[in-house]
Formats: C-alpha cells, sequence, structure tokens
C-alpha cells in the first residue's frame, strides 16, 4: 500500500455508468476510496449494496444524492452515509461537473 498519493498525478477512469469517471486511492479487502468526477447532467440510478456501506464527501459541485425516500441538494464540504441495503443514486443537475469522495466499507 502507498502512503503518499497524489492525486493530480492520476488519470480518471472511465466507470460503469456514463458520465461518471473515479481516481482509485485505496483500495483494501475491507473498502476503499476513490475521488469521483461527475459529468453534468450525469445520472447514477437508484441502487443498493447488500454488503457495504458507502458514504460521500462532496469536495465541489451541487449533486443530488438519493437516500431510501430522501433527497438531497449537497454543496462543497456535504457528507452523505449510504447504509447498506438502502436504496442510492448520484445525479449532477447543474451544467458544471462535480467532484465527490466516495468510499466503502464491507460488511
Amino acid at each position: 500500500m502507498k502512503h503518499y498519493i497524489k492525486p493530480a498525478s492520476l488519470e480518471y477512469q472511465t466507470g460503469a455508468v456514463k458520465g461518471f469517471t473515479g481516481k482509485g486511492l485505496i483500495a483494501l479487502k475491507n473498502g476503499g476510496l476513490k475521488m469521483i468526477k461527475v459529468d453534468a447532467h450525469a445520472i447514477y440510478p437508484i441502487h443498493t449494496h447488500p454488503q457495504k456501506t458507502e458514504f460521500i464527501f462532496v469536495l465541489e459541485g451541487s449533486p443530488t444524492i438519493t437516500i431510501a425516500d430522501e433527497r438531497f441538494e449537497g454543496v462543497k464540504e456535504d457528507f452523505f452515509t449510504l447504509p447498506t441495503g438502502v436504496p442510492h443514486g448520484i445525479e449532477n443537475n447543474t451544467d458544471q461537473s462535480c467532484t465527490l469522495l466516495v468510499g466503502a466499507i464491507n460488511n
């Protein structure tokens, strides 16, 4: 494992959903952390994770985060937890990209 990572030197990798790219910062057996860029008007559909809890920290931009039946208009430095088995999704309904830290802890 690296003890120092300079994210600016990493390339964004194409994600599974159009408009979402990421830079892997740490990958462990029990979880990980990525810096995610969300393009303008990109949508990560509602989904669940049966064996992990995720979290999102907004670095820049204004994403809409859906958690269960609630929708939150995120802003810089907002923090969200996405519990195991709870439906959630991410939308960027703006004309600017967003940057998020997205992590997971496997249960």
